[in-house]
């Protein structure tokens, strides 16, 4: 089994920064994609951005420019740096990981259980 646990939403005042974590632990052979969707009240869940092993990046169109995301391929760990933030980012933002659990395994996809990130004044 392997599990994600996400860390870093809150309360933030428009114009801030937020830094979110997500580690995952478990049977992991190797990782492919790690990523960061969000789903805003009432919105279909969407893409935010997403990192590939060997380092690639993509980005929605919304957060270009604002968000970083980054990963510790030694830790399993991903992070989502996001600066100048604003009303419109408000949701919850969901970790998902593409795997493989064992050699023999075949790739599937894990979410973590979602970290509510709330930009206001």
């Amino acid at each position: 089994q392997v599990q994600l646990v996400e860390s870093g939403g809150g309360l933030v005042q428009p114009g801030g920064s937020l830094r979110l974590s997500c580690a995952a632990s478990g049977s992991i052979f190797h990782i492919y994609v790690m990523g960061w969707y969000r789903q805003a009240p009432g919105k279909q869940r969407e893409l935010v951005a997403t990192t590939t092993s060997g380092g690639s990046t993509n980005y929605a169109d919304s957060v270009k420019g604002r968000f970083t995301i980054s990963r510790d391929n030694a830790k399993n760990l991903v992070y989502l740096q996001m600066n100048s933030l604003k009303p419109e980012d408000t949701a919850v933002y969901y970790c998902n990981v593409d795997l493989q659990s064992t050699l023999w395994s075949p790739r599937k996809d894990y979410w973590g259980q979602g970290t509510q990130v709330t930009v206001s004044s």
